[in-house]
């Protein structure tokens, strides 16, 4: 599976001690789904059931919103 994925920051993010999780790690977002990006917040667990030769769209990035099959990734100009 491939997901469209729309980044708005552009630096990065400091992590330190108060990033971790109870079990003293730090999980960073690789879904793009995250609404705490660029840390995990779970969000992929809404993935599970993409088919690995399918591309996705989430509408609005909102693993609880639209999915939508897509073509072609599309890129925006701007």
């Amino acid at each position: 599976m491939a997901r469209e994925v729309t980044h708005e920051e552009r630096g990065p993010a400091r992590l330190d001690e108060s990033d971790m999780g109870d079990d003293d790690m730090i999980y960073v977002c690789q879904c793009g789904l995250s609404g705490s990006k660029p840390f995990c917040d779970g969000s992929h667990n809404a993935t599970t059931d993409e088919a690995d030769d399918v591309r996705y769209k989430y509408d609005g990035d909102d693993p609880d919103g639209k999915r939508r099959e897509i073509a072609a990734i599309e890129y925006e100009s701007g």
